[in-house]
Formats: C-alpha cells, structure tokens, sequence
C-alpha cells in the first residue's frame, strides 16, 4: 500500500465512505476533516503502520495520522478499482497501543 497514493486519491475526491465509518465517526466525535487532515498530512506526521494484503474485497491498510490539534487518529482504508474505500477510524487506545500508537502492547 502506497500512502502517495492515498493521497491522490483523497485529493481526487474518489472516496467511498461506509456506512461503519460514518456509524463510528458520529459516535467516536471524529469529523472528516479530521481524517482528511490526518492522511493529507500523512507525509510530514503520519504513515502506513499496517498492511492487510488479502482483506476483502481490496487490500487494505491502518495508517496513524494526527488531527489539527496533534491528536492520534488510526484511520483503515482500502485502494480498489480507483478508489479510496474509507473502512474504519478510532483514536489509539493507549492500553492496547504503546506510546508511539505505531506498535501494539
């Protein structure tokens, strides 16, 4: 998985959002431009932290990102068909994730 090309897909606006997604983003009180913000900037603060290569229906990845206000945010998205497929988000929690929220405990 290619964060560069995340981006671009971002920025091409060719996202797909689930309803899972948008179900948890309301009740977690994470906004999409928190997440726009957390891969944009992905480059300069954030990275691809896992790879789920045989997810379904496209490979799929976690990637950490940090919000406006430097918060942790992990972010699961799918690259298919040209598009970017907007799985899941959640902010770390600090006792399943160690301090850097790249590894787990």
């Amino acid at each position: 998985m290619d964060l560069n090309r995340i981006i671009q897909l971002l920025e091409s606006e060719k996202i797909n959002w689930s309803q899972h997604i948008l179900k948890k983003m309301q009740k977690r009180r994470i906004k999409i431009n928190d997440i726009m913000f957390s891969i944009k900037n992905g480059e300069i603060n954030g990275e691809i932290i896992e790879n789920y290569p045989d997810d379904y229906p496209y490979p799929s990845c976690l990637i950490l990102g940090y919000n406006k206000e430097k918060n942790p945010i992990h972010i699961v998205c799918a690259v298919g068909n040209d598009n970017l497929w907007m799985i899941t988000t959640y902010y770390p929690d600090e006792e399943i994730w160690k301090d850097d929220f790249k590894n787990r405990r």
